[in-house]
């Protein structure tokens, strides 16, 4: 059972999973710390329900049957970037990596607990709905200019697209552009306090972005590596 100490903020919540126990257990957990609970036990059943309900984030697991939980948010990325974590057997890297670069917000590896759960949730609506952040409207940093108020990044003059997580790493790097940024600080900031330590993870999605933004992404000029420290977006180049 969840601490009654974590009393979570009042947010709508769809849980969707395809095993009625699963569900049933997510739901009286999670009404136990206070959120509004909405269920769907299916792809097809998860799309009505969003419809319906217009929860603040969704609990999605992706093994099921016929409309799986990739399906279900391929589908709702055309039309809501309503946070989404994924719930899923599979925890290996390459599994998160795919989840999330295909917009989810985080995503959770079975079996988890309760309390974890609720972390989760909370610290990606933080993420999702900041208290009132410091942000600029654009910043120009050399090469790249970023337009917080509209998302879009321009790199050398083209615009590129960015996953949400691309986003908020780059995000985090420009705002203290010419500042080292340890592992894990990046990881708690991006991520969440759970991911503080998964070094190999932060490297991936680095390598990622340096692939958008970079002109010669094995020769990094934008984004560079402090050896067992972290990274530090340079404003100008070498």
């Amino acid at each position: 059972m969840v601490s009654r100490k974590q009393r979570a903020k009042k947010y709508r919540l769809l849980v969707v999973d395809d095993e009625i126990r699963i569900l049933n257990f997510l739901k009286s957990n999670l009404c136990a710390v206070g959120y509004d609970v909405v269920t769907a036990s299916s792809g097809t059943e998860a799309l009505e329900q969003f419809h319906a309900s217009t929860p603040d984030l969704i609990l999605l697991d992706i093994l099921m049957p016929k409309t799986n939980g990739l399906d279900v948010l391929k589908e709702l990325r055309g039309f809501s970037m309503v946070p989404v974590i994924f719930l899923s057997a599979k925890g290996d890297v390459r599994a998160r990596i795919t989840g999330l670069d295909m917009g989810a917000d985080d995503y959770i590896a079975k079996p988890f607990s309760p309390d974890e759960l609720v972390s989760r949730i909370e610290a990606v609506m933080r993420r999702f709905k900041p208290n009132a952040p410091n942000i600029p409207d654009e910043l120009s940093l050399g090469d790249i200019t970023i337009d917080f108020k509209s998302h879009k990044v321009t790199v050398r003059g083209n615009k590129i697209y960015l996953t949400r997580i691309e986003w908020l790493l780059l995000t985090e790097l420009a705002l203290n552009a010419d500042r080292l940024m340890t592992y894990e600080e990046l990881l708690v900031r991006v991520w969440g306090a759970e991911y503080r330590n998964d070094v190999q993870f932060l490297r991936t999605w680095i390598s990622r972005l340096r692939r958008k933004i970079e002109e010669k992404p094995d020769d990094p000029q934008i984004i560079l590596t402090v050896t067992k420290m972290g990274y530090i977006l340079k404003i100008s180049h070498p």
